[in-house]
């Protein structure tokens, strides 16, 4: 069974590639044993752009704003991080990983401005990253900030990051733009190699004891894929860049459909958080063992399958679908 895909550029033996995250990937063993347990790349960790400036002017204004009126903002942004690295630590666990791995290790840059991303991006580079993920995480909280500035934002960033390094550049981005389809369009313009599709905005919670906000994070589900699968469907075979699915893909199944809708690569978290790196051993028998019952022989020939453009019922992916799935419940 062929489980091979391409993703910018680089020929992967199967789709399936953990996410940025902390827990899996802040040491050289935990990177290994992904690699054993059959990922076919690596995104580490993130390095924050408030790790890298804290005292950026731009960042001051975002991190800042609105703080005035409300007091409880300021434990938005946290003094200590349980993950917390230096950015020099962070390039040398880049150089670390790359030395250690046979898989493309692609770096992540978390943040929402230029600022000091540009020469990271560069050290980064420098450190042996085979390509770099920015995860742009911005909250659009300014009443009179208009939606195209905010759009600008991210072509800025991307566009800065993109033409101080060589290697690919994915940008992670959330659905909440008022035209995702020419969004996508616009980022891939603007040199993005791949769009990770879709990042979990984590929404905060209120304790009604100590009347206080507080930091709220619920492992994704299933059910959360159906966001990320919809958009790939609709964008597949129209962009000139990768596609990779992410938040909900907890099984075979889920990776499996989001190949028929016209992911490159599918990317893990919450599921190998639950149940460890062997997950992703089991997700990869799982897809083969479908795959083999139904007759497919590789990832090529079902990509794409089942989206907007290959659909028998292209309206499912718009307004006909809400329509039917309002009706469906009995």
């Amino acid at each position: 069974m062929n489980l091979a895909t391409t993703y910018m550029g680089f020929r992967l033996k199967n789709p399936i590639v953990p996410s940025a995250c902390a827990p899996l990937s802040n040491t050289v063993p935990k990177v290994r044993a992904l690699e054993d347990s059959g990922a076919a790349a690596i995104v580490l960790h993130s390095l924050f752009e408030e790790e890298i400036l804290h005292e950026s002017l731009e960042m001051d204004h975002y991190l800042s704003f609105g703080t005035e009126s409300y007091a409880e903002a300021l434990n938005y942004f946290p003094h200590n991080y349980r993950y917390s690295v230096s950015p020099d630590e962070y390039l040398e666990h880049v150089h670390r990983v790359k030395r250690a791995v046979d898989i493309p290790v692609i770096a992540s840059l978390n943040g929402v401005s230029s600022g000091g991303w540009i020469d990271y991006a560069r050290k980064i580079e420098q450190a042996g990253a085979d390509a770099l993920e920015l995860n742009v995480y911005y909250i659009a909280t300014d009443i009179d900030l208009p939606g195209i500035e905010v759009e600008q934002m991210y072509v800025n960033v991307l566009t800065d990051v993109n033409r101080a390094v060589s290697i690919p550049v994915a940008i992670k981005l959330g659905p909440y733009f008022s035209s995702m389809g020419h969004m996508a369009k616009r980022l891939v313009s603007a040199g993005a190699g791949a769009l990770v599709l879709f990042n979990r905005f984590y929404q905060p919670d209120i304790d009604i004891e100590v009347l206080e906000v507080e930091p709220n994070l619920v492992l994704s589900s299933s059910v959360e894929s159906r966001l990320p699968m919809r958009w790939i469907a609709i964008l597949y075979g129209r962009i000139e860049a990768s596609l990779a699915a992410t938040s909900g893909i907890d099984s075979a199944e889920d990776a499996l459909k989001m190949i028929m809708a016209g992911a490159d690569v599918t990317m893990v978290c919450s599921t190998l958080l639950r149940h460890g790196p062997m997950r992703i051993s089991d997700i990869l028998k799982g897809m083969v063992q479908w795959m083999e019952l139904h007759e497919y022989e590789s990832v090529e020939q079902m990509k794409g399958s089942m989206s907007q453009r290959s659909c028998a019922q292209p309206a499912a992916f718009e307004r006909a679908n809400y329509m039917k799935a309002l009706k469906s419940y009995v």
